[in-house]
């Protein structure tokens, strides 16, 4: 009769002696929980709180309705934002000084760690960072919490790379509970177990850490390098658009030719950025010239694994950060579009058009969501696509042509008869060698982290009492 079930017997009065808030979930008591726990418990270990400089602390949001505490230059980062060892850096709001007085009690710190405590679900809760220096300035909001590190007692590389760890994240879950979201408080995140790495071992952890984000400077550095020399090559560089809020055109001009009536279309702004494009000393032409546009849908088979690529799943930087790993009958299905290497994916959600990203051949033949329109081109190489489409002239007049109302997106149609610039061979070559550059010094920074994950998992399985 209980075939199949996980049965975790727990005497009441060892319930009573190590379970402060008498927690009586099933959950809490998941075999692989305690297993997890015993295996902490049985090395030398001090609970976070030990390590600590100040208390963990939760960020707030200030009231949206108050536009004094926003549209500064403050970056609020939120539950999106902050993944595994990194934090995207498409922020929705920014903080103003005055909104960021609010909650300056979690203004961030170089070497800070920030983790989520508040998801949908289990797989939000428990994504770490650490803050480097060209976060800041920056504030959290009240999913995400603050650990300052006493930098006397461990060194902060070291306590995130074993938060990223299977056992730090593990515990960071095993603490939290499912109520309408998954949840943990700034007191239950003091009193995860830390083990108490030989000073050597902490050494190397922040020797390989150190020397991975250093790789990873040089790589946003080439990718900036990248949109410079674009940005230069069609003059976007020293370009200011007209803010003027106003225009005034004739039916004839207007909705008898876009079919548009929406003020918005028509602002002054968007009519400079076109003549922009149009004004490119190598000439221009509709995107449905230059590119393919890849949108037959690909029905999955019931059976067989796919790597599956949202929205989520898109960094900063034009990468696919990760992915789902799903069968065809397990897939949404949105999961419609098959993605090859040297494609460009880029959102047709007015919300996310920043999320472009380059196929790499880890990610050939995986699949992604049809809210992407997935293009290559023979004309235009696919690096230099990417940094077109993440571009402010581009962004801009893919905004200009997204219409709806529930949901805001750019339709087929319409993406298609977007200008391009005709990029001269030797620029694209010139930014397909940084590109390229970028992404493997990312991929090393990578590797380089999740060897010191490793190491320190080894290290815990390996001690003894």
């Amino acid at each position: 009769m209980l075939e199949g079930l996980e049965i975790t017997e727990i005497l009441l009065a060892d319930l009573k002696n190590d379970n402060i808030e008498f927690r009586i979930e099933s959950e809490f008591y998941k075999k692989e929980y305690q297993i997890l726990k015993q295996k902490l418990l049985s090395k030398p270990h001090k609970e976070l709180s030990y390590f600590l400089k100040q208390p963990v602390q939760t960020g707030h949001t200030p009231s949206m309705k108050n536009t004094k505490f926003y549209g500064g230059n403050i970056k609020f980062v939120k539950t999106d934002n902050l993944h595994d060892n990194y934090i995207k850096k498409d922020f929705n709001h920014y903080l103003s000084e005055f909104g960021n007085a609010i909650i300056q009690r979690t203004f961030l710190k170089e070497n800070d760690i920030i983790t989520t405590i508040i998801g949908a679900t289990y797989d939000i809760i428990a994504r770490s960072c650490i803050v480097r220096k060209d976060l800041l300035p920056a504030n959290i909001n009240q999913n995400i919490a603050l650990i300052r590190v006493d930098i006397n007692k461990i060194s902060p590389e070291v306590l995130n790379i074993y938060l990223n760890s299977y056992f730090g994240k593990k515990y960071l879950q095993y603490l939290s509970r499912q109520m309408e979201q998954v949840n943990l408080n700034c007191r239950e995140v003091e009193k995860v177990i830390v083990p108490i790495f030989h000073i050597d071992f902490q050494n190397k952890i922040e020797e390989i850490v150190k020397i991975a984000h250093s790789k990873h400077e040089q790589s946003q550095s080439l990718y900036c390098q990248a949109e410079e020399l674009l940005f230069k090559n069609i003059g976007l560089k020293d370009f200011k658009p007209n803010e003027r809020g106003t225009n005034i055109k004739s039916l004839k001009k207007s909705f008898l030719v876009t079919g548009r009536l929406d003020a918005e279309y028509y602002q002054p702004k968007y009519e400079d950025y076109i003549q922009l494009i149009k004004k490119y000393s190598g000439g221009f032409d509709s995107l449905q010239k230059i590119c393919n546009l890849k949108d037959t849908n690909f029905i999955p088979q019931e059976k067989k694994e796919y790597q599956y690529i949202e929205l989520s799943d898109i960094g900063s930087y034009g990468n696919i950060t990760s992915c789902i790993l799903a069968t065809g009958n397990e897939l949404p299905s949105r999961a419609r579009r098959k993605i090859n290497t040297n494609d460009v994916i880029v959102s047709s959600i007015e919300g996310s058009l920043k999320s472009c990203a380059l196929v790499t051949k880890n990610y050939d033949n995986a699949l992604c969501s049809t809210g992407f329109y997935v293009i290559n081109s023979q004309i235009i190489n696919s690096e230099t696509i990417l940094i077109l489409l993440k571009s402010e002239v581009m962004q801009n007049i893919l905004k200009q042509n997204c219409s709806g109302t529930i949901l805001t997106a750019i339709n087929k149609d319409e993406f298609k008869l977007i200008p391009i610039p005709l990029i001269t061979p030797k620029i694209q070559q010139q930014i397909a060698e940084l590109i390229k550059q970028s992404f493997s010094l990312r991929t090393e920074s990578e590797h380089l982290l999740d060897k010191a994950k490793n190491m320190v998992e080894k290290e815990i399985e390996g001690e003894k009492k």
